[in-house]
């Protein structure tokens, strides 16, 4: 039978409000603590969470929502968000919400109902009006890697518009100006690289024909498809930005099947190294995120706002993409 703290009282002869207290956090004289250490550790006890959550009005759970748990990129940010909750002994409750908006509203219920003590939300939805129930309840809620179009949360991510067109710009000074695109148009990550794109190819006065505009949901699937369709083009583009890291693998898988090689026959630029660069050759140029910090720097907030929950205006905060260099990408010779 497990430990019980009336057992932790009878061995110590402390009272059960003094052992309670330690318990749920609270300041005790240090002889009384070593008491009740030791009878933890020689019981065996593990404390009861729920119990002590009616007790503090804490769970020491945060709810995590991502858009698909399949995604290479989401898995990898669970990971790190999971670590660094677990330094500050948070547990983790997890939601796919399967990129479907009326899911994404479910999970965010489904949390709220499990009395979780703050949120973290990789997004869907371009609207935040699924998340006012939260904001109702006194829950806090960051926003990691997309924020919202019209309502304004605590954000980290990347500033997605200027790594777009970075990205695209190394192909430019490459002298190429038959670029396409691979990017979403539904997702506020796309949206932004999409417009990074359009910004980089008008301002060197280059052409964006729609054919050389592959728009969708971002997915292997997509970035497959769409390299084939570029390819089979009567002018395919020399040079091609794929908008992350899902479109990059499929990018690459569709060339590898047409018997392409890069640069020489197409030069590429991808988002988000996870794994292709230690698997692909020739290595593939990257714009890359620090998913590490920004994880940790969403969790820094939300244990903020879990602390005071009378804060200011909601904060964003935008971390550099780099470049990383590679050997995808051919220098032209210049026209004329």
């Amino acid at each position: 039978m497990p430990a019980t703290i009336r057992d932790i009282k009878n061995r110590t002869g402390l009272s059960l409000a003094t052992i309670s207290k330690y318990l749920n956090g609270g300041n005790v004289l240090p002889k009384n603590r070593e008491l009740i250490e030791e009878a933890i550790e020689a019981l065996h006890y593990e404390v009861n969470e729920i119990a002590r959550g009616l007790v503090t009005n804490q769970t020491k759970l945060v709810g995590v929502m991502v858009y698909d748990i399949e995604s290479f990129f989401t898995g990898s940010m669970l990971h790190y968000i999971g670590n660094e909750l677990r330094k500050h002994g948070y547990g983790v409750l997890i939601c796919d919400s399967y990129n479907r908006e009326d899911v994404e509203e479910e999970s965010l219920r489904f949390l709220l109902n499990r009395k979780v003590d703050g949120i973290l939300i990789l997004p869907v939805s371009l609207s935040g009006r699924f998340v006012h129930p939260a904001r109702e309840a006194g829950v806090p809620v960051v926003l990691i890697d997309r924020a919202f179009k019209d309502d304004e949360y605590d954000f980290v991510g990347i500033d997605n518009h200027i790594a777009a067109y970075r990205a695209v710009n190394i192909l430019i000074e490459n002298n190429h100006k038959r670029i396409a695109v691979m990017a979403s148009d539904v997702e506020y990550s796309g949206i932004e690289r999409l417009q990074g794109y359009l910004h980089a190819m008008h301002g060197a006065g280059l052409e964006t024909p729609a054919c050389y505009q592959k728009l969708g949901r971002h997915s292997f699937e997509m970035g497959y498809e769409s390299m084939k369709e570029l390819m089979a083009l009567e002018e395919p583009p020399t040079g091609v930005f794929m908008g992350n890291y899902e479109t990059t693998l499929g990018g690459i898988m569709a060339a590898n099947e047409l018997g392409m090689s890069w640069p020489e026959d197409i030069s590429i630029i991808g988002f988000d190294d996870l794994i292709v660069s230690k698997v692909v050759r020739p290595k593939i140029w990257m714009a890359v995120q620090p998913m590490e910090a920004i994880c940790t720097r969403a969790v820094e907030i939300l244990l903020q706002n879990m602390e005071c929950r009378d804060k200011g205006l909601p904060v964003k905060i935008n971390f550099s993409a780099r470049i990383q260099e590679g050997k995808s990408i051919r220098r032209l010779e210049e026209e004329g």
